[in-house]
C-alpha cells in the first residue's frame, strides 16, 4: 500500500507540473497569436499608404489654392488701381507671392508622390495647373494696365478648371480605394 501512495504522489506532482507546462506553452501560443493577428491590423497595408498620400496630395494642391487665391485677390487689386495702389498692399502681395513660391515646392512633390504610385493623368492635370498659376503670374502683374477684367476672369477661369478636373480624377481614384479597403 506504502508503494502504491508513492506512485500515486509521483503522478500526481507529474500531472500536476505537465498541467502548469501545458498551461504557460498554451498562454504563450495565444499571446504570441493575439500579438500578431494586432500587428497584422496596424501595419499600414499599401491600400492604406496609397490613402494617405492621396490626401497628402489633397492638402498640398489646396495650400496651393489658396495662396493663388490671395495672390490673385491682390494683384487684380493693383491692377485696378494702378499706380494709386498703397505701399502696404503691395508689401503684402510680395510676403504673399514668397508664399505661393513656396506652395510650389509642396505641389512639385504632389507630382512626383502621383508619378510615384502611377497616376499619371492625374499628375499630368496637376502640372498643367501649376503652369497654368505660373503663366497667370506672368500675365497679371503690379503695375499692368493694359489687360482687361475680362481677361483676367478667363484666366481665372482656366485655372479653377483645371483644378476641378484634377480634384474629379482625385475623387474617383480615392473612392475606389475607400470601396476596396
Amino acid at each position: 500500500m506504502e508503494v502504491t501512495n508513492e506512485y500515486w504522489l509521483i503522478f500526481d506532482s507529474l500531472l500536476k507540473v505537465s498541467t502548469g507546462g501545458i498551461l504557460v506553452l498554451a498562454s504563450l501560443w495565444v499571446s504570441r497569436a493575439w500579438h500578431e493577428h494586432s500587428n497584422r491590423h496596424n501595419k499600414d497595408t499599401p491600400q492604406k499608404r496609397k490613402i494617405q498620400l492621396l490626401e497628402d496630395i489633397s492638402s498640398e494642391v489646396g495650400h496651393v489654392n489658396h495662396s493663388f487665391a490671395k495672390y490673385s485677390a491682390l494683384v487684380i487689386e493693383s491692377t485696378r488701381f494702378g499706380e494709386h495702389w498703397p505701399a502696404a498692399r503691395k508689401q503684402e502681395l510680395n510676403s504673399i507671392n514668397s508664399e505661393l513660391v513656396l506652395e510650389f515646392e509642396k505641389l512639385s512633390a504632389a507630382e512626383a508622390k502621383l508619378l510615384m504610385l502611377g497616376e499619371k493623368t492625374m499628375e499630368k492635370t496637376l502640372r498643367l495647373y501649376g503652369a497654368k498659376i505660373a503663366f497667370f503670374r506672368k500675365q497679371v502683374y503690379v503695375g499692368r494696365q493694359d489687360i482687361s477684367e475680362q481677361e483676367i476672369a478667363d484666366l481665372k477661369s482656366t485655372i479653377m478648371k483645371l483644378r476641378e478636373q484634377f480634384y474629379d480624377i482625385l475623387s474617383r481614384r480615392y473612392d475606389r480605394l475607400l470601396a476596396t479597403k
